[in-house]
C-alpha cells in the first residue's frame, strides 16, 4: 500500500515542488513524503553550492587576480560540496527515494573581484546551509523518522561547525590585512593566499 501524500508544510526548506514519491519501491520504509521531498530539494542546493564555489574558484585563477592558493582553496570546497550532495543522493536512493533532476541555477558570483566578497558569499553559503541542515533534522524528528535526524547530524551539520568558524576567522584576517570589496588592496590579498596552510589543510 503506498504512503498517503501529506499536505505541503510550512517550511524554510528547498523543497522540491514537483517532487515524484517512488511508492513502489521496496526498500521504502518508514520515510516520510516530506523528507523525501525536503532530500530531494536540499540535495540541489548542495549542488548549486558546488558550482558557486567552482566559479569562485576560476575568478581567483585569472590573471588580474592570479592567487593560487586562494583559487585552490575554492576548487576544493567545490569538490567536498559536491561529494556532500552525491553522499545525500545516495542516501535518498538507499532509503527507497527518488531524485528529481533539476536546473541548477547560476552561481551569481559574476561582480566579484576580491578575496573579501568571496569569503563573505562562502560564508553565507554555509550559514544558509547550517540553517537548513537543522530545519532538516527537526523535520525528520517530528514526522518519525529519527535515521535521516541521525545522517543529517553527523553527515552534514557536524562538518559545517569548523568550516563556518575558519571562514569567519579568515574574514578577520582579511579585514585587519587591509582587504576591501575591490581589486585594489592587493598586498592583503597577497598575504591571505600566503596561508597555504590554513586555507589547503581546513
Amino acid at each position: 500500500m503506498s504512503e498517503p501524500r501529506v499536505k505541503r508544510i510550512k517550511t524554510c526548506l528547498p523543497l522540491c515542488k514537483t517532487h515524484i514519491t517512488s511508492d513502489g519501491s521496496l526498500a521504502r520504509q518508514n520515510f516520510p513524503f516530506v523528507v523525501e521531498e525536503s532530500l530531494c530539494g536540499v540535495s540541489t542546493l548542495l549542488m548549486e553550492g558546488s558550482y558557486r564555489l567552482e566559479a569562485l574558484a576560476k575568478i581567483f585563477e585569472q590573471s588580474d587576480l592570479a592567487l593560487p592558493r586562494v583559487s585552490a582553496y575554492f576548487h576544493q570546497e567545490s569538490e567536498k560540496e559536491l561529494e556532500r550532495a552525491e553522499a545525500m543522493l545516495e542516501y535518498l536512493s538507499q532509503r527507497g527515494g527518488k531524485y528529481c533532476n533539476k536546473n541548477i541555477q547560476r552561481p551569481g558570483t559574476e561582480e566579484v573581484c576580491a578575496i573579501l566578497p568571496a569569503l563573505e558569499i562562502l560564508l553565507n553559503q554555509w550559514k544558509e546551509e547550517m540553517s537548513v541542515m537543522l530545519e532538516m533534522n527537526q523535520l525528520a524528528h517530528e514526522y518519525g523518522d529519527p535515521h535521516t535526524a541521525s545522517v543529517i547530524k553527523s553527515q552534514f551539520i557536524q562538518p559545517l561547525v569548523p568550516k563556518v568558524k575558519l571562514i569567519g576567522d579568515l574574514l578577520t584576517s582579511a579585514r585587519r590585512a587591509g582587504c576591501s570589496n575591490d581589486s585594489t588592496s592587493g598586498f592583503g590579498e597577497y598575504l591571505i593566499d600566503r596561508l597555504q596552510e590554513t586555507l589547503t589543510n581546513a
